[in-house]
């Protein structure tokens, strides 16, 4: 699926993919020859990889970033990614991605495949967002001060803030935000739960 919003910014890519538990070695080696040859493209940034914690379900997020979107087109059409997308057949058992532009949408847990949709699915309303951001924060600032409280007791005031701030967001990104979005998917795409047309198991 390739993203489709034409953008003169920094474009993300988000793609998880669910691989068969008896393919994770070889699942592991794939992954690094295709960012590899990311990276030897035009406007390539950067690649990171978030590996799964469950090892019967390992569901790998992959978030790949370029300076435009022209410069991910560039790279979702080539010969070469094709060719890596058609070496990983037999490997991954479903897999969906989605181009993201900035913001919180980097922290959701995308459901096209949870709605067996294709097609991109539109951001959430903006109050949903907000909502979506203080029901993620606000246990998490909770839970720091009460962790991290003593611990920080007699550290400078800015540099206790600081490793509040990383400890928040690192929970944050994974895996509060991406679990609170997909379990309030239904509220956050009510339209795509009510239109859903069918499911499937999505190899590419």
């Amino acid at each position: 699926m390739e993203a489709t919003q034409l953008q003169s910014g920094p474009v993300t890519l988000v793609i998880s993919e669910v691989v068969d538990p008896s393919k994770v070695p070889a699942y592991e080696a794939w992954a690094k020859g295709i960012n590899r040859d990311a990276r030897t493209f035009a406007g390539f940034v950067g690649v990171d990889v978030i590996r799964p914690r469950d090892h019967d379900h390992p569901e790998y997020v992959v978030i790949v970033k370029f300076e435009t979107y022209e410069h991910l087109r560039r790279w979702l059409i080539s010969p070469t990614y094709r060719d890596w997308i058609e070496q990983s057949y037999g490997l991954i058992a479903a897999r969906s991605q989605q181009q993201l532009p900035s913001g919180l949408e980097l922290w959701f847990t995308l459901p096209q495949a949870q709605f067996g949709r294709r097609s991109p699915l539109p951001s959430p309303p903006y109050y949903k967002q907000v909502v979506l951001g203080v029901l993620a924060v606000y246990p998490l600032i909770l839970l720091a001060n009460g962790l991290l409280g003593p611990l920080l007791a007699g550290l400078p005031p800015l540099l206790a803030l600081l490793i509040s701030v990383v400890f928040v967001s690192a929970l944050l990104t994974y895996p509060v935000l991406p679990w609170l979005s997909k379990g309030l998917a239904f509220w956050l795409y009510p339209k795509a739960r009510r239109s859903r047309p069918y499911s499937h198991r999505q190899n590419s």
